[in-house]
């Protein structure tokens, strides 16, 4: 089921593409054999960028999904999926 608005989609795509320029720029550190903590300071922003675009997706998913499901009767769905994904953080 969709969910994202139009804009959120391309707002979420263009910070992915950010994440996905800054994993190649990694990748191409290690294959020149480039200085460790030069990497490890690399790869800890690209799971800083990936830990708010979780954030936004689960921003997105509380006002929208679970917000109508809790209108349309499916709470304990809801809660379910969002205890499986805290349990992972």
């Amino acid at each position: 089921m969709k969910t994202l608005s139009p804009d959120k989609r391309t707002g979420s795509a263009h910070r992915l593409a950010i994440i996905d320029g800054h994993l190649k720029k990694v990748r191409a550190m290690v294959e020149q054999g480039a200085y460790c903590i030069d990497i490890i300071h690399q790869s800890q922003a690209i799971q800083q960028a990936l830990k708010k675009f979780d954030e936004q997706i689960l921003q997105q998913h509380l006002t929208v999904c679970v917000a109508r499901d809790m209108k349309t009767g499916t709470p304990e769905k809801v809660t379910g999926e969002l205890i499986e994904v805290f349990k992972r953080i």
